[in-house]
C-alpha cells in the first residue's frame, strides 16, 4: 500500500476522534516521503496539526462547511465535470461497475466518484497507475486547490501534495474555466437548497456516458480495497 496516499486520502475524511488520534502517524508518514518536496512538507504539516489538536466539532463543522456545503469544493469528482446531469449517473454506473469488476465490494456511505475514496483505491494501484490517474484529475485538483487557497484553508496544501505526486501540470485553460464558475456561499442556505435540489443524480442506463477523460481514467483501476465475499460453491 502506498501509505503517503492513503493517509491524503485520511486528511480528506470527515473528521473524527480515531482520526486525530491517527495524525501523530499520518505526519511521520508525510514528512517521510521524498517524494514530496520539502516545503510541500512544511505546507501539509498545518493541517495535520489542525486536525490533531482542534477542538473535534469545529473540525466538524469546518469541513461541511467547504465540502458538503459548497458545490464548488465537492470531493465528488463528476460533480465537477457532469454537474447533477445524467452523464453523470451514467459514469457512476461505470465507476460502480469497474470496482464490481475488480472484485470490490465498497463499504462506504460515500459516492464511488468521492474524492478520498478514489485515492484509498489508487492507494493499492502501481506507481504509474496512481500518477496517471492523478495526472488526468490534476485540472480538478488545482482548481480545488486554489479555491481553498482563497478560503485561507489549510486543507489546500492537500490537494497541491496530490499534484506534486501526480508529476502533472494541470491545464490552466481547464482550471480557468472552472474558476470562472461563483463560488458558492455555504451560510446562503435557501440559496444553497435552491441548487441542490434543481436536479438529482440519475443513474442512466448507459454505463458508457459522460466524460471519457474521467471514464478512461477509472477503467485501469484493477486491485480491490475490499474484496468482495467468495461466491458460495
Amino acid at each position: 500500500m502506498d501509505r503517503t496516499l492513503k493517509s491524503l486520502s485520511l486528511l480528506l475524511s470527515y473528521p473524527t476522534v480515531e482520526l486525530q488520534q491517527a495524525m501523530p502517524e499520518i505526519g511521520g508518514i508525510l514528512a517521510a516521503d521524498n517524494r514530496l518536496s520539502g516545503p510541500m512538507q512544511s505546507a501539509l504539516r498545518p493541517i495535520v496539526k489542525a486536525l490533531e489538536a482542534r477542538d473535534i466539532y469545529d473540525l466538524q463543522e469546518e469541513y461541511v462547511m467547504l465540502f458538503d456545503r459548497s458545490r464548488t469544493l465537492s470531493l465528488n469528482l463528476f460533480e465537477h465535470i457532469h454537474g447533477e446531469s445524467r452523464d453523470r449517473g451514467g459514469a457512476m454506473v461505470s465507476l460502480v461497475e469497474t470496482y464490481r469488476e475488480a472484485g470490490i465490494d465498497p463499504i462506504s456511505s460515500e459516492l464511488p466518484d468521492h474524492l478520498p475514496v478514489l485515492l484509498e483505491y489508487l492507494s493499492l494501484q502501481s506507481a504509474s497507475e496512481m500518477r496517471e490517474v492523478l495526472a488526468d484529475a490534476a485540472h480538478i485538483l488545482e482548481t480545488l486547490n486554489v479555491r481553498l487557497t482563497r478560503r485561507e484553508s489549510n486543507y489546500n496544501a492537500v490537494f497541491a501534495a496530490l499534484l506534486q505526486l501526480s508529476g502533472a501540470t494541470a491545464d490552466q485553460g481547464a482550471v480557468s474555466e472552472m474558476l470562472a464558475a461563483p463560488d458558492d456561499d455555504p451560510t446562503d442556505l435557501e440559496a444553497l437548497d435552491e441548487i441542490w435540489q434543481e436536479s438529482e443524480v440519475t443513474f442512466g442506463p448507459d454505463p458508457n456516458a459522460g466524460c471519457p477523460q474521467v471514464r478512461d481514467m477509472l477503467t485501469k483501476m484493477d486491485v480491490p480495497i475490499n474484496p468482495a465475499p467468495a461466491a458460495a460453491e
